[in-house]
């Protein structure tokens, strides 16, 4: 297959400064909770991008200094010398596939505790440290500034032995940044010439910019990665301030990297924007710079790429998430394979392993932070090591993934689903709005699986126990799923003690199915994802009054990892939605529910018509334990083993149930470890393995 010809322009190369890049295909810095604690792990990750076709591969945030220790979150960092093994490893990986190397070094300043180094935070004012924790960051003297450009002067410098072809200097992503704590009024009070005008409040940006080039300039690009806008109007950074900002430095970087702050609408969830919604706000860059201008977008179809570059928005299309769900995509592109792109779904699942601080996950690829770990590769796999032929009942998230694994291992493959259409419990999500992009995850393996000759697929087709033993295939995967529970079971209520009126009570299921409730609602969110509030969020705008009832402090709690958590929020404040938090459910009455305070126990009722309980999942196992009961007649029905995946296992998230169809398909005839199925990286092996480094 031939690349289509409007693509070409995104296999130009272009000049950085001093150096070319292959393409217009740039992975942008991004954070994946592996950094300097799993090396390895994260220099894999990297340089499988490389291979992948991406002509820029970047770290994430590289803490220069002590005084910027960033534990809990597993980053980069180039403190001293010591630091260097990590960097070249990875450096290392990415240069063996022809692409440059790029390392974001960074100040977090009043973003820190620095719960490891115990130093004083540092901050333009004084000021409290963002982390809430009753420190205080110390307002920086003319010695401290002083300080800290030599600190970035030496860290530069220590990027450049390393190997590094670029040089980020960081102030974007809101509050994160020292650099863009100066710039901002409402963090910088200052009254010297580090304060005040804007001029001033640049000042200390253009210095550390041109004290990074006067130090590597000759050999390394000097990017310059800026928010333009943090969507606050005038109290934050603002168009206007922007503009002026890119004028008076417009040429003092290789590269500008522009996008909106903070990280919540930089890497904006699917739920509440579209592929390239940073155009409107960074599009004005090019007109006032000549330099090179790379931003991101979920960019994941190639014609709005070239459309990107071609009107002249972007000179390189800059990625995280993309390149996380598919790091191959660049070649996909280049060899006319644009249909085999795992698009990005926008569900923020990678985000998730910065904040919780372990390898980052990707609903949609499997493969991610596994690559060193397991040995897994997201475009090559081991061939079948035998003619046995596989059944898999079930055809949703993990029957889907796992169907797909095992043809591309050669198995011959039988995927029968019940209901009249695959895509399981992502079938039923996504037909709620919010939650419409998600079906990607869905639509991805059947288009994939459409044309494959080793696979036999049959919807409305449920399976009972005479129909596996007749079909006769040697393996057989239960991947039956899950539903939700309706007796309240979950986090707060553990033991069935509720007196529930049933009539009352529906499943997030027939919701997602198109049954309607009338009048009030009640969602009682004891999951605290995305669910309840999707839901909420259906039903209000279906005009319903709706309720939310959840016995944490705030709703959808986790989805502070997954960057939708403020999102959420201001929707359900939008649509009306009540919120009642830190109460879990006493009774379900004939049209009420009385609520328990979970501290003091006091009562409240609210009166409705429909309670949704969204809480826990139960598997739907009941036809594997019908199969194991007639184990006697396996043998002579060729049948070699039966295994339970996915949710019919342990429920959890659909980037779980990916992961475990993945994983039975890689798994099937393979020698593997029972105990510890991973390798695992320490401190005694990366001494000894890695020459020069000092234990």
């Amino acid at each position: 297959m031939e690349m289509e010809k409007n693509h070409k322009i995104l296999f130009e190369p272009l000049k950085i400064g001093p150096k070319t890049t292959k393409n217009r295909f740039y992975q942008v810095p991004h954070c994946n909770g592996m950094g300097h604690r799993w090396p390895r792990t994260m220099a894999e990750m990297r340089g499988v991008k490389a291979e992948g076709g991406w002509g820029v591969v970047c770290t994430e945030e590289c803490s220069i200094h002590p005084t910027s220790d960033l534990t809990p979150a597993t980053l980069m960092r180039l403190w001293d010398d010591s630091d260097l093994p990590v960097h070249e490893l990875m450096i290392n990986k990415v240069h063996e596939h022809g692409a440059l190397a790029g390392i974001q070094l960074v100040h977090n300043g009043q973003s820190v505790s620095n719960y490891l180094s115990r130093m004083p935070a540092l901050a333009p004012s004084p000021c409290p440290t963002e982390t809430a924790n009753s420190t205080q960051a110390r307002g920086m003297d003319k010695e401290d500034i002083k300080v800290l450009r030599r600190w970035f002067r030496e860290a530069a410098i220590r990027s450049q032995r390393a190997g590094y072809d670029i040089i980020y200097v960081y102030a974007a992503h809101g509050i994160m940044t020292l650099l863009y704590q100066f710039i901002l009024k409402r963090y910088n009070q200052r009254t010297d010439e580090y304060g005040g005008s804007l001029e001033n409040r640049v000042r200390l940006v253009r210095e550390i910019l041109e004290d990074t080039k006067d130090a590597v300039g000759q050999d390394c690009a000097v990017a310059f990665r800026f928010a333009v806008d943090e969507l606050l109007g005038e109290d934050g950074m603002h168009p206007a301030e922007a503009e002026d900002i890119v004028g008076t430095l417009a040429e003092v970087p290789d590269l500008w990297d522009v996008n909106v702050a903070d990280w919540g609408n930089d890497s904006l969830p699917s739920r509440f924007g579209v592929e390239g919604a940073q155009e409107k706000y960074i599009k004005f860059v090019k007109g006032i710079t000549t330099k090179p201008v790379v931003g991101v977008g979920r960019f994941t179809s190639p014609d709005i790429m070239a459309s990107q570059i071609n009107r002249g928005v972007l000179d390189l299309i800059g990625a995280a998430r993309p390149s996380i769900a598919d790091p191959f995509l660049p070649k996909k592109i280049q060899e006319g394979r644009s249909n085999e792109i795992r698009e990005c779904i926008g569900c923020n699942m990678c985000t998730t392993g910065d904040y919780v601080a372990y390898p980052m996950r990707c609903t949609q690829n499997p493969t991610m932070g596994e690559e060193w770990r397991k040995g897994w590769h997201p475009e090559k796999i081991p061939l079948a090591k035998s003619k046995d032929t596989i059944l898999v009942v079930g055809g949703g998230p993990t029957g889907l993934e796992a169907t797909l694994a095992l043809s591309n291992r050669s198995y011959d493959v039988t995927l029968a689903e019940a209901r009249n259409e695959m895509g399981g419990r992502v079938l039923s999500e996504t037909k709620l709005g919010p939650l419409r992009q998600w079906k990607r995850v869905a639509d991805y393996r059947t288009s994939m699986l459409s044309n494959r000759s080793n696979v036999d697929s049959f919807t409305q087709s449920k399976m009972d126990v005479d129909a596996i033993l007749e079909l006769g295939a040697n393996h057989v995967a239960m991947a039956t799923g899950s539903k939700w529970r309706l007796d309240l079971l979950g986090i707060h209520h553990r033991f069935k003690d509720v007196k529930i009126h049933a009539p009352m009570m529906i499943s997030p299921e027939q919701i997602m199915l198109g049954h309607t409730p009338t009048d009030h609602v009640l969602i009682f969110d004891d999951d605290h994802y995305y669910l309840g509030s999707a839901l909420a969020e259906q039903l209000a705008e279906l005009g319903l009054k709706v309720t939310l009832v959840t016995p944490a402090p705030e709703v959808s709690g986790w989805t502070h990892f997954s960057l939708e958590y403020e999102h959420i929020q201001i929707k359900l404040r939008e649509l009306g939605v009540t919120i009642i938090c830190n109460h879990g459910i006493a009774q379900i009455g004939d049209g009420f529910v009385d609520l328990s305070c979970v501290f003091v126990g006091t009562k409240q009722r609210v009166e409705v018509n429909t309670v949704v309980p969204v809480t826990s999942r139960i598997s739907q196992d009941d036809l594997y334990y019908k199969v194991l009961a007639r184990r006697q007649e396996w043998q002579d029905n060729g049948i070699k083993s039966v295994t339970r995946i996915g949710d019919c296992y342990a429920p959890g998230t659909i980037a779980m149930a990916v992961y475990a169809g993945h994983e039975f398909a890689r798994n099937l005839d393979m020698p593997i470890n029972a105990d510890i199925p991973f390798r695992r990286e320490n401190d005694f092996e990366l001494g000894r393995s890695w020459q020069g480094f000092k234990t």
